[in-house]
C-alpha cells in the first residue's frame, strides 16, 4: 500500500463549496498547512530508509565518527587476478601438456611453501598450478609468483573451518573432483597433490603405461614389493581404502568417468552432524563402480606410502630406505600436530629452506 493511500485529503463536494481550493474560514477547522507537514515528513522519512538500504554496504565508519563513502572498486592487481580464467592460467602454466596441481585455502599457506621446496628440489615446480580456495590465496600466490595460482568461483570464505570431519573440509574438499574434471576436460595431464605432502624424488618415472588414472593405496598394511597394481579389493565398508590425495590422471573419456561418478557419490552422501563425511569414502565409491570401465593403476607401496605406514612402522621405513618418493602427512589431525610431526622427521623445510620457494618466506 502506498503513502498517498494511508493519508487521503478530506473529500469536498464542489456542488457545496464554490472555492475548494481555498482555506475553510472556520476557526475550528483543522489546519491544512500541518496535514501536509507530516504527509512531506513522512514521505522524507521513508526516502531516507530506501537510500539507507541502498547505500548501507558502502558507508564506512571510521574511529573519528565521520562517515564516508567508498564503492566496491579493485586494484589492476586484484582485478587481473580475479578476471584470470582456469584456461588462461592452465595453459600459462602447463609443461609438455600436464599440470601438477593443489587447492589451497589461507591457513594451508605454510604446507603449500613446504611442499612447493620439495618440487623445486625435483625441478617440476614450473608446472604447478595453486587452485586458491579464498582471495587472500590468489592474491599472496600471484604477488610472489605471477600466473600460478587461479581462483574457480564460487569463491569460499577465507575464514572457512578446514578441521577433518568439519563440514569447512567437506566444502573445501568436495570441490576438488569439479576442479579435476575441468582441467581434464581442457585436455591437460593433472597430477593433483594434498600440500600436506613431501616429495622425496620425481615421481613421473613410476607413472609406467598409458593408464587413465593413478593412485596410491591409504592402507598401512604391509604389501609385498611386487603387488599387484590392480585396484585393491573392497575392505570392510565395501570400498576400497584408496587415498585422494594423490592422482595422475590423463585426458581420457575412464579418468572423466570416474571424476563425474565421483561427484555425483558426493551427492549422494552429503556432509551431515551424525555422518562427517569427506569426499575419500565418495572416490573409493566411484572407483569400485567404475573399475570394469576405467584403466587404473595402484602406485608401488614402496615409494607411495601412507603416513599411517611411513611414519607409525620404523621396521618397515629401513626395510625400504632409498625407495621412497611421496609422503603423505596423515593419520594424524591438526595443524600444530603435522608441523611437529614434519619437523621430528627433518621435512619441515620452510623453516631453513623458504629461500628455495618460488613464494619465498612467508610470515
Amino acid at each position: 500500500m502506498s503513502s498517498t493511500s494511508l493519508h487521503q485529503r478530506p473529500l469536498h463536494n464542489p456542488l457545496t463549496d464554490p472555492n475548494p481550493l481555498s482555506p475553510p474560514s472556520s476557526p475550528t477547522s483543522p489546519k491544512p498547512t500541518l496535514f501536509l507537514q507530516s504527509r512531506t515528513t513522512l514521505f522524507l522519512l521513508l526516502s531516507l530508509l530506501v537510500i539507507l538500504g541502498v547505500f548501507y554496504p558502502y558507508i564506512q565508519f571510521p574511529q573519528n565518527g565521520l562517515l564516508s563513502y567508498t564503492s566496491k572498486t579493485y586494484s589492476p592487481f586484484e582485478s587481473k587476478w580475479r578476471d584470470y580464467s582456469l584456461s588462461k592460467a592452465a595453459a600459462f602454466v602447463a609443461k609438455n601438456n600436464t599440470l601438477i596441481v593443489c587447492i589451497v585455502s589461507e591457513a594451508y599457506l605454510p604446507f603449500l611453501n613446504n611442499w612447493l621446496i620439495s618440487i623445486v628440489r625435483q625441478k617440476h615446480h614450473e608446472k604447478v598450478l595453486v587452485i586458491a580456495e579464498d582471495y587472500p590465496t590468489l592474491f599472496k600466490v600471484n604477488e610472489r609468483w605471477p600466473g600460478h595460482a587461479v581462483i574457480i568461483p564460487p569463491v569460499l570464505e577465507s575464514q572457512a573451518a578446514h578441521k577433518f570431519g568439519s563440514q569447512g573440509f567437506f566444502n573445501f574438499t568436495s570441490r576438488r573432483p569439479r576442479h579435476l574434471l575441468q582441467i581434464l576436460e581442457l585436455g591437460y595431464n593433472v597430477m593433483y597433490n594434498d600440500v600436506d605432502m613431501v616429495w622425496l624424488a620425481d615421481p613421473f618415472p613410476y607413472l609406467e603405461g598409458k593408464h587413465d588414472i593413478y593412485f596410491m593405496d591409504d592402507m598401512a598394511v604391509v604389501k609385498p614389493l611386487n603387488h599387484s597394481h590392480g585396484l585393491p579389493p573392497p575392505g570392510k565398508k565395501g570400498r576400497p581404502y584408496i587415498c585422494s590425495c594423490m592422482i595422475y590422471a590423463r585426458p581420457t573419456n575412464g579418468a572423466k568417468l570416474i571424476m563425474k561418478k565421483w561427484i555425483e557419490e558426493m551427492q549422494i552422501q552429503p556432509w551431515t552432524r551424525a555422518k562427517k563425511s569427506n569426499d575419500q569414502p565418495a572416490f573409493n565409491w566411484a572407483l569400485n563402480k567404475t573399475v570394469a570401465q576405467v584403466d587404473m593403476y595402484l602406485l608401488p607401496q614402496s615409494a607411495f606410502p601412507t603416513g599411517g605406514l611411513y611414519f607409525r612402522n620404523k621396521t618397515w621405513v629401513k626395510e625400504t630406505k632409498g625407495m621412497h618418493v611421496l609422503l603423505h602427512n596423515n593419520y594424524i589431525v591438526g595443524f600444530e600436530k603435522k608441523t611437529k610431526r614434519f619437523r621430528d622427521y627433518g621435512l619441515w623445510l620452510v623453516d631453513e629452506y623458504s629461500s628455495e620457494s618460488p613464494l619465498g618466506r612467508l610470515d
